[in-house]
Order: structure tokens, then sequence, then C-alpha cells
């Protein structure tokens, strides 16, 4: 894998998962365009990463503007020339079934974790195409596939990226662009705690994790980084329209 000479834009690259693969991708001296809403966590990520000699730059805004989108994977090109991968890793989460999810947070949760995606994956397509294609890695989650109670937007939201993932790679393997679905499960990372009704510890959470995972433990964000890197290696190039599951077994049951 030749990351050295990769252009690689990470929504959600702020915090949690999309920061473990922004430090990752710099470690293969990747050049990075961050995206994420706050400033302060993405200086913080920024500086770490460009403590590695790499080459990144930050671009704040909203994920569901599709202008947005356009404007960060226009700007990407005219400052590297290109873009090879994108990793759609911006997401929220809402708890709650049916009645206790109100009209905002259904609307909220799909516009951030379905539209954002499709948003920044129809501009990078767009430009994938000029230089000879790409990959596209959508992080969705085990529960986009399985379902889970007490989180009902949050699993419709994540079954739709799946499916667009493997819609989309087939529209778009003939034009040399992979798009695949990373699926986590439970991850040490500070969405595991949040939105719950009442409050709880970190460990609380976890430990009830631990509870409903075959291998006894959840996930660090390197983890899935580490899975991430692959899917948009050269070594994966085969691999298209996979919603991955990592997860320690959970969806095996």
């Amino acid at each position: 894998m030749t990351d050295s000479k990769k252009v690689v834009v990470i929504t959600g690259a702020t915090s949690g998962i999309g920061g473990a693969i922004a430090q990752a991708f710099a470690a293969k001296n990747a050049s990075l365009v961050l995206v994420g809403r706050d400033r302060e966590r993405g200086q913080r990520v920024l500086q770490a990463i460009q403590k590695l000699n790499c080459r990144a730059e930050l671009m704040l805004g909203d994920v569901t503007d599709s202008a947005f989108a356009d404007q960060v994977i226009d700007a990407s090109v005219e400052r590297f020339g290109k873009v090879n991968i994108l990793i759609n890793s911006a997401g929220i989460i809402r708890r709650g079934n049916a009645i206790e999810t109100s009209d905002h947070d259904w609307r909220q949760i799909l516009d951030i974790n379905v539209n954002g995606v499709f948003y920044f994956s129809r501009a990078a397509v767009k430009a994938m195409r000029k230089s000879g294609g790409g990959s596209i890695i959508n992080i969705a989650s085990n529960v986009g596939l399985v379902g889970c109670s007490g989180l009902v937007a949050y699993c419709a939201s994540k079954g739709a990226v799946v499916l667009l993932t493997r819609a989309m790679a087939l529209d778009h393997a003939k034009e040399q662009i992979s798009i695949n679905a990373v699926c986590p499960g439970a991850v040490d990372t500070p969405m595991l705690v949040s939105a719950h009704h009442k409050p709880v510890s970190a460990e609380e959470v976890i430990q009830r994790r631990i509870e409903t995972i075959p291998q006894g433990r959840v996930a660090s964000p390197q983890e899935i980084a580490s899975l991430t890197v692959y899917l948009a290696s050269d070594e994966a190039r085969h691999i298209t329209g996979v919603a991955l599951p990592i997860d320690g077994g959970f969806t095996a049951r």
C-alpha cells in the first residue's frame, strides 16, 4: 500500500473512530483532509498528525449540507491534486424506541448518518472518476445488520448506510471505485456512553456490552481504524459491496 501517494478525506475526524482513522492514515504518510464541526478538537487532531510530518488540512462544516460536501472534495482536489479515499465516519446516536423518538431526533440522525454519507460519496465519486478510481469506506454499525432494541433511529440510519454502500458499489464497480462498509459493534469511544436517558459511567456501559459479546471485550478505535485502512488499500481492491462486522462475534449468533 503506497499511502504516501494517497489523498484521504475523513468526515467525523475530530474524535472517536474518525480520529483514530486519521491517525492510522497519517502513520502511512497519506495526505489528509479532516472534516468536523468542533474547531478545538479538530485543531488537536490536526496538530497531532502534523507532528508525524503528514500533510493535513482541517475543514469545518456541516456534513448535511450538500454544498459543503462538494466544497470539501473540490478543495481537496485543488490542494492535493486528487481524492483517492473517502472515509464517511461522521455520525450521531439517539437512544429510544419509536414512541420515545421525537420528530427532531429522527430527522437529525437520518440527516447526519445517511444524507451526509450520500452527499460526500456522490461528490467523491465525481472526483475519483477523473483520477481513475478510488475507495469509499462508510462507518456503519453491526446494528444496521441485525437490529437492536432501544435504538430505532440509529438502526434505521445504519441499515440505510449498509444498503447505500451495496447499491453504490454495484453502480461504480466498473469505474474502479470500491465502496465498502465497516460495521463496528461496541467501541470504547465517547459515543458508547452518550445519549443515555440517565447518567451512566463508562465502566457500567462497557460491562453491559461485554456480557453480550462472545469475545468478552469491546473494541478499541484503533482496531476499527486498522480494518478501515486495509479495506482502502491496494491489497483490497477486489473487495467491494461488503458490510463487514467487527464486533467480537456479536452478529455471528
